[in-house]
This record gives C-alpha cells, structure tokens and sequence, in this order.
C-alpha cells in the first residue's frame, strides 16, 4: 500500500522573517491560524487524511511552543507505527552547523530518515493553506516512472511573477525552470493544463513546494554538500538528467509567507463559501484537543465570523473577523476585518480582583479595531482606535507592528487606554 511507502518530512526550520513580529516568539510552523490551530497542523492533517503516519517536522527557531504543540496534539496508539517526530538543528562530531537551507535541513536529518524503511519522500512547507490527497500524488509519481515529482499550481502571468515557473512537455515532464520571471519574460513559459485553468489564463505553472523523491535519488542528491536548497539548486539542477514529473493541482493553494497573505487567508475563512473549507466531515484538520466551554456572547452583532470556542463577547459588533480561542471582548466594541488570535489561559476572577484597574487580557470597553492581527494574550485598553490601511506607512515599535497596512499587535503586549493609531 502506497501508505506504508512513504515517509513525510515538513520543512519548517526557516526564521520566518516575513511573517514578523508572529515568528518573534514561536517557530512559523507554530504560528495559530483560523482561531484554534497551528499553521503545522495544514500538512500534519493533509498526511493524516491520506493515510501517511510516518511524520517529521524540521525546525531550528524558536522550536518550544512547536514541539509543545506536537507533543500534546499527535498521540497514536502504542501498537500502531504512527509517528510525528520533531527535529531540531543539532550538532554532531561531524557536523556544528546549523540547516543552511531546505535541502540541507533534510541532509543533516537523514541518519534519522534511514532508520525507517520507505521508497518515497514526501517533502512538504509548513507555511501553506490547502487540501490535497497526497495518495493521488503518489500515484501519479509511479505511474509517470519519475525519479522526482514536483506539484505545480496554474497560475496566470501576474501572480507567477511571484513563484518559480516550470515547463512541461506533453507527457507532463518538466523540461526547464525559471525562478520569478518577470511579466515579459513569464509569456514563453506558458505550459498544457485544463480547459478550466486555461478559460481562467492560468496556463503557467508554479511549483508549490510540495516534492516526492524516489528513496534511492533523495539519498544520491543529499550526498552532495554543495546543495543547500530544494527549489533554488536541487530542483532545477535536476531537470534534464532525471525524469521530474508535473504534478498539476487545481484546488485551493495559498502560500502563507508574508502578513498579507496570512491575513487574507485568515479573514477568507469567513466567507459565505470559503474557498477553505474546515466544515468537511471525512478531510478533517487535526489540533489540540482542548477542554473549553462554549463561547458566550452578549448583545453583539455579528456578522461573516468565525468564534472559537472559550470566548466571553460582549462587543457591540464583530464583522469579518476571526476571533481565536478564549478571547473577550469588552461592552461597546467594534471588531472589523481582524484576526484576533485569543488567549492562553484565562485570568481568574481572584486574580483580577488582586490587581484592579490593571488592563484585562483581550479587548476592552467601546474600542475599534479594523484591519488588525492581535496576537496572543494582548491586552487592549478601552477607548483604543486600530484602523489599519495603505494610508500607514510600515512601522515598528514596542507594542506593534505595521506591515502592507494591516497594524500587529505583539504578542502579550498592552495596549493603554486611549491608544489611537489609524
């Protein structure tokens, strides 16, 4: 069976600095997202639902709250072969470095791969919003008689600027790469895809960093240490001396790399129809299974949301906002085009009674926030304005961030009463 064949390994060891300040105090994997998961929990899932239990996530920063996560999330039965393993950058007599790149996380982890029998790699981001059933790509990868198989997305000529494009021949072979062309060039490099991508222009085709490897070639193309990076060296290198297979997939892919799209990919939850959905009996996205009660909301209008469970909502409005796991918001609130990521814990009633006056955890009395991120245990003083936009320019301080107009509120930060920014 295809599922006993493969191991999966997540690449998530990079710093994540486009996704600062969220990567400030956790790994990127470990970023929450949709009010109640972990960014890791997207390929974790994915995996899951396609019957591939041989799981391992790479990481090097800020790795605590990730291998927490892990730990108290991924538990299968003792009599299964079901595993999620974190590994960490680590030295060794022969090696004091840390990972250099993609493929150099996965070379300094391969004495930990070979222990285990398998014919497939399945090398997978941990910073990507999507559904795939990976027993399919596999298939496909046999069939095709590739050594390598990249999954490609259609995409049109103004979003490919932003990807590296990849030619196909007409037995979906790839015969050559091209990292971010620009607008001009990206016109030669159109290849055959569906009718339904081609009435959309979306006739070029990206790699989305999702690969399989034959067994036998992961470990020849590890063994050069001059290679430190899958979508840069390894992947173009190998084109035109293996056969590397086109995997074309037409479903949702986002890639979540930078504030922006993780903004858009948080708030394009609350559509009517979102383009992700998490309300899918059989392909379900595992997380922490926590013990929160329901969600108690009082006098608040609202509207095109998601609410986690554990929240205590006393706001006036909440429109087009994600709002995580045990968050409170005051009397007299507006919540608008915002993803509040919620709170750890909550504060007890004797320990608010010890310290009065001091900022409660959540949002406070009659505030406004628009085009917002808070993150994790902020505390908003009342009467605070947050109205993010183009009309801000990018900007750091103590307490937040400003990045392509929408304001991040650290992580744990307080904000005092009165607080404008917009």
């Amino acid at each position: 069976m295809i599922k006993d064949d493969v191991i999966a390994i997540i690449l998530g060891g990079g710093q994540g600095s486009r996704l600062y300040p969220l990567t400030a105090k956790r790994s990127k994997p470990a970023v929450p997202i949709a009010g109640k998961y972990r960014l890791v929990d997207i390929p974790l899932s994915n995996c899951i639902n396609s019957d591939i239990n041989r799981m391992f996530v790479l990481t090097q920063f800020n790795s605590a709250s990730l291998n927490r996560h892990i730990k108290n999330t991924y538990n299968f039965s003792l009599f299964s072969k079901a595993f999620v393993d974190l590994l960490a950058a680590e030295q060794t007599i022969s090696n004091k470095n840390w990972f250099q790149g993609t493929a150099d996380a996965v070379r300094q982890s391969m004495h930990h791969f070979l222990h285990h029998d398998f014919k497939y790699v399945l090398i997978l981001s941990g910073d990507q919003l999507y559904r795939m059933d990976f027993n399919h790509l596999i298939q496909r990868h046999e069939e095709s008689g590739a050594k390598i198989t990249i999954a490609t997305l259609p995409v049109n000529a103004q979003d490919g600027v932003d990807f590296g494009i990849l030619k196909t021949d007409g037995e979906s072979m790839i015969t050559s790469f091209v990292e971010k062309p620009n607008i001009d060039e990206i016109r030669k490099w159109n290849s055959e895809v569906s009718d339904n991508m081609k009435a959309e222009g979306r006739i070029y085709l990206a790699s989305m960093g999702i690969y399989v490897f034959d067994r036998d070639v992961l470990i020849e193309l590890m063994n050069d240490p001059s290679t430190n990076d899958f979508g840069k060296e390894i992947i173009p290198q190998s084109i035109g001396k293996r056969k590397v297979f086109s995997y074309q997939f037409e479903g949702y892919w986002t890639d979540i790399g930078n504030i922006r799209s993780f903004f858009e990919a948080n708030l394009g939850l609350t559509d009517v129809i979102p383009n992700f959905n998490l309300f899918d009996n059989k392909k379900r996205i595992y997380t922490h299974a926590r013990i929160l009660p329901t969600s108690k909301i009082s006098g608040t209008l609202i509207n095109d949301s998601v609410i986690a469970d554990g929240s205590i909502i006393s706001a006036a409005k909440i429109e087009r906002s994600v709002i995580g796991i045990r968050s409170r918001i005051g009397k007299g609130s507006t919540v608008s085009a915002t993803y509040m990521m919620g709170n750890d814990y909550y504060q007890t009633l004797d320990e608010i009674a010890e310290k009065p006056g001091e900022i409660l955890m959540g949002i406070g009395e009659n505030c406004h926030i628009e085009n917002a991120i808070l993150d994790k245990n902020c505390r908003i003083g009342d009467n605070v304005t947050i109205i993010g936009g183009t009309h801000l320019a990018d900007q750091e301080n103590d307490l937040l961030v400003v990045s392509s107009g929408i304001v991040v509120v650290k992580k744990e930060v307080t904000i005092p009463h009165g607080f404008v920014i917009k």
